[in-house]
């Protein structure tokens, strides 16, 4: 209990990917490591429990601890991602349409669009000035902040939206934000628009053009909540995957000298296919391996394919737990169990399993080994 109660406050600190990157460093900051990128580009000097840490694009963390063996005897890596599902505000999103003021959005990840509307919602992310002053925006996580919405229809005007299926009840082109009704005095046109682009200018020095180079991103407003009457549970955003994340975390903090060198490795764009610079699909963790073994004075193209080669590998994602009120969606003998422990996942994908990871028997038994040693159910 006392380890989600900090569990759930990385939750309301960490909204976006930025946040939760940014908060990821600082605790390594905390925990003794260093900025991997202070150091001389080929010092030779890394020593086994050498603690380092480094931001890339500021939305991926990295964090080592060196290990006794060499690095091309493979390293132990976990990695997570930090993004989740979200509406994202588009490059030009502000208008006006019925004497309100709304901003259009974009959806990101796998979300359900009816469960976005007439929900509060925050507003997260950064505005990118020319020149390079960032600004940062949080509004509607604070008691006193306003929050905005996705208006909805009242049951007694929505008999044809609710003949529709779910996924079209709400399309992607309905997200759109509601953000103000008041109109600017004095201005005839587009009055509400232009009263929301000055409280902007008042507040943050932003004007409309600076929204083209800004990642503003919307999530649901509020806390992380107790679930349950026992409160055996987490109710939150974005548990998918920064609970990974952050277990991890608290993992590698408290990982002194290891044998194999340790790694965590928290990442972007896993929700949108692991694309982009930030993404797994990248040459990010070659780039990160290879500028390690670098500090450590044994770079070469053979000595970063044996670390990579030699390395092991968990994706730490979500599973599903048993859901009795849809068994239909699941393989009950198979499915995992809430409260259970951690779940490995030999093999994913689908027909026939198509476009899947399959991890070996070797690694499986692996796995069961360091858990059952550690007597982790």
């Amino acid at each position: 209990m006392a380890f989600a109660e900090e569990y759930k406050l990385f939750l309301d600190q960490c909204k976006t990917e930025r946040e939760a990157a940014d908060r990821a460093a600082a605790m390594a900051r905390d925990a003794g490591f260093c900025n991997m990128d202070l150091f001389p580009p080929s010092g030779g000097t890394l020593k086994p429990g050498e603690r380092l840490y480094t931001l890339r694009q500021n939305k991926v963390a990295a964090l080592f601890v060196l290990g006794r063996k060499p690095l091309t005897e493979g390293m132990r890596i976990i990695c997570a991602h930090l993004d989740s599902p979200r509406l994202d505000l588009r490059p030009d999103p502000l208008y006006e349409a019925g004497d309100l003021a709304l901003m259009k959005t974009h959806y990101y990840g796998g979300v359900k669009k009816y469960q976005w509307a007439a929900l509060p919602l925050a507003l997260h992310g950064v505005i990118v000035k020319k020149g390079g002053q960032r600004v940062t925006i949080s509004i509607g996580e604070e008691e006193t902040d306003p929050v905005v919405y996705i208006s909805d229809l009242p049951k007694h005007l929505s008999a044809q939206q609710s003949r529709q299926t779910m996924a079209e009840g709400i399309g992607g082109e309905d997200l759109n934000i509601l953000v103000g009704s008041i109109p600017l005095e004095g201005e005839e046109r587009e009055p509400a628009r232009r009263y929301i682009l000055k409280l902007l200018y008042q507040k943050y020095g932003v004007t409309e053009k600076d929204l083209t180079s800004a990642e503003l991103e919307i999530v649901p407003a509020g806390r992380a909540r107790d679930g349950g009457l026992d409160r055996s549970m987490v109710v939150a955003y974005g548990q998918d995957d920064r609970v990974c994340a952050y277990t991890a975390l608290q993992a590698i903090l408290r990982t002194q000298v290891p044998e194999h060198t340790s790694l965590l490795l928290l990442v972007d764009k896993e929700e949108v296919g692991s694309q982009g610079a930030t993404g797994m699909k990248s040459r990010l963790m070659e780039n990160l391996t290879a500028q390690l073994l670098e500090l450590a004075g044994t770079y070469s193209s053979q000595a970063l394919r044996q670390t990579l080669e030699r390395s092991y590998f968990i994706s730490a994602d979500v599973a599903l737990a048993y859901d009795p009120s849809h068994p239909e969606v699941f393989e009950k003998k198979n499915a995992a169990r809430l409260g259970r422990g951690p779940v490995l996942v030999k093999y994913a994908g689908h027909l026939g399993k198509k476009d899947c990871n399959d991890a070996s028997a070797e690694f499986l038994a692996l796995l069961r080994e360091v858990l059952d040693t550690a007597g982790v159910c």
